[in-house]
């Protein structure tokens, strides 16, 4: 698997959307954070918005939510442009029912884990996703510091799939830069999620190819 970078727009700047969209036109995916102030402690976008960076953005744009009752929530982001929408493992009612859901959309289904949660509950249902999101920080605010402690379920994770013969992607999110790039690569992360090492750059496409290679130098299958 390659590495791919999906810059966070949380860190950029909201009034200017589509110019530092296109400043992060050298990565992979565009992250996209959308908060409801009930599952975490902050407002962020909805489905209007979501839906106007999908139309202008030149990327695959992977929706992140982190709201209450994703199982009815969802589909709406899959229904206006979403390539990929997570849903969080503390926050559905139906996991497996909301992938299969999301997949026949032709929407990618991809599930998170937050630090606090273990990762082993999702092995028996692992083949029903798309890619795992191991969050490294809590969810709700960008700039926090990385949580290297995190590591062990990505090597689990890891082990897990490469033993079952699976194509699922890791994803890591929170304070991933070009320091803690070859830590998640090494783990086993093969899509990381950068927002204030991106957007706090003075040149935002420099700094993802940093990050990519410096993953890259250190990832492991």
């Amino acid at each position: 698997m390659d590495i791919k970078i999906a810059p966070s727009i949380l860190s950029a700047d909201f009034c200017n959307l589509e110019r530092d969209l296109d400043r992060i036109a050298n990565a992979d995916l565009v992250h996209v954070d959308v908060m409801d102030h009930h599952f975490v402690p902050n407002l962020t976008i909805g489905e209007p918005v979501v839906e106007r960076i999908c139309q202008v953005a030149k990327l695959p744009v992977d929706v992140h939510l982190m709201i209450d009752d994703p199982d009815r929530w969802a589909p709406g982001y899959a229904e206006r442009g979403a390539h990929s929408v997570t849903f969080h493992m503390g926050a559905t009612h139906a996991p497996v029912r909301l992938a299969r859901q999301l997949h026949d959309m032709g929407c990618e289904a991809w599930f998170a884990v937050r630090p606090a949660e273990p990762v082993e509950p999702i092995f028996d249902i692992l083949e029903e996703f798309d890619t795992i999101l191991i969050m490294t920080v809590e969810p709700g605010f960008g700039g926090q510091k990385f949580l290297a402690n995190q590591m062990g379920k990505v090597r689990r994770l890891r082990d897990e799939i490469t033993r079952r013969g699976l194509k699922t992607n890791i994803q890591v999110d929170g304070g991933v830069g070009v320091k803690t790039a070859p830590i998640v690569a090494e783990a086993g992360a093969n899509i990381l999620v950068a927002g204030s090492a991106v957007y706090g750059a003075d040149d935002p496409a420099k700094a993802i190819d940093e990050i990519r290679d410096a993953a890259r130098a250190a990832y492991r299958d």
